[in-house]
Order: structure tokens, then C-alpha cells, then sequence
């Protein structure tokens, strides 16, 4: 059952927004926009309240998205996951045994195709697939990588986040806190 049928994953940007999380029922939640000295206390606090953060690597100010950084954030700072768009970032995640999420900016078909090849390489726990409201390449990534698929990027309706998991997405990400609010787990 990925993220235990949470079709909603709310991602957050500010403290605030993450401390009306905590008393919610959302287990997982992405943690986007942090600053490094905050990290520790931020996953620490979701995780004190039951909640399981994936941790947006490529948005941590203050952090080299590298293999010694993603190395760094699995042993001491310690998400359930990671997400990132660079596999380096995404290897060393999968050896430290964090939930590995593959961001994916789907511009055009060479994307695309370059993206394939990069999850061949990969072989992430999840895809985030962005623009989320995709709903037809939705359906061929999963189809095509067997991967489960995560939909994100300019998800702002109920219709948005329907169509995404009628298209075979597992969950949507989503900073809009109408939306937490409709698909409250």
C-alpha cells in the first residue's frame, strides 16, 4: 500500500503550515524550502507527531545537492525519504535505505525519452511526475517504468488530483491547503 493509501501528500513551505500538519491526519508530508540549520529540528518535529517527512533535497538552501549531502541527510537528519531530480542523489538515497522519490520535469518528448533512460538507471522507489495535470503521461510513465507514479506541479483543483489518480497516479503532491483540507486522510 503505497503511503499507506494517502492519495494526498501535503508538501510544505513554512514552519506555520507545517504545524497545522502535525495534529492532522496526514502521515506523510514534503518538507520543500528548508534552510540546512533548520532540517534536523523540522524532521524531528514531524516525526515526534507520527509523521513520516520526504525530504525535497534539491530545495534545502544551504545544502550541495551531492552524494556527500544526500549521504549526510540519511545518516544524521534522517527523512523516510528523499526526493530529488539527480540520480546521484537517488543511488546513494536507495543505499541508505530512504524511500527514493525520482522528480522528473516532463517538458517535451526528448525529456521524456532521456527521462526513461534515467530511471533505468535509477530505479526509484516513485516518480514525481511535474506538471501533474498530465493525466495521459501519467498513465504511460507507470506503464512504462512499472514505477509508482507521484503527480505534482500545478495541481489546483479536486478535478486535478481525481484526474492524476485516474490516470494510475499512487498520490499527489500538492501545496495547496484547499486541497489538504478536501482530501484530509
Amino acid at each position: 500500500m503505497p503511503f499507506n493509501n494517502q492519495k494526498v501528500l501535503p508538501a510544505v513551505r513554512k514552519i506555520k503550515d507545517l504545524e497545522k500538519l502535525l495534529f492532522s491526519p496526514f502521515e506523510y508530508i514534503v518538507l520543500l524550502d528548508c534552510h540546512i540549520g533548520m532540517l534536523k529540528s523540522l524532521v524531528d518535529l514531524a516525526k515526534s507527531h507520527g509523521k513520516k517527512p520526504l525530504l525535497h533535497v534539491d530545495l534545502v538552501e544551504g545544502l550541495k545537492n551531492d552524494e556527500y549531502a544526500t549521504e549526510y541527510l540519511c545518516q544524521h537528519i534522517k527523512p523516510t525519504g528523499l526526493i530529488s531530480t539527480r540520480a546521484s542523489v537517488i543511488l546513494k538515497t536507495k543505499e541508505n535505505g530512504l524511500l527514493a522519490i525520482q522528480r522528473l520535469f516532463l517538458l517535451d518528448s526528448s525529456a521524456l525519452r532521456k527521462s526513461y533512460a534515467l530511471l533505468k538507471r535509477t530505479k526509484p522507489d516513485y516518480i514525481e511526475v511535474l506538471p501533474g495535470v498530465m493525466p495521459h503521461i501519467i498513465r504511460e510513465v507507470g506503464e512504462n517504468t512499472n514505477i509508482p507514479v507521484v503527480a505534482g506541479g500545478l495541481i489546483r483543483t479536486v478535478d486535478d488530483v481525481e484526474n492524476a489518480l485516474a490516470a494510475g497516479a499512487t498520490a499527489v503532491t500538492t501545496s495547496d491547503m484547499n486541497l489538504w483540507k478536501h482530501f484530509n486522510a
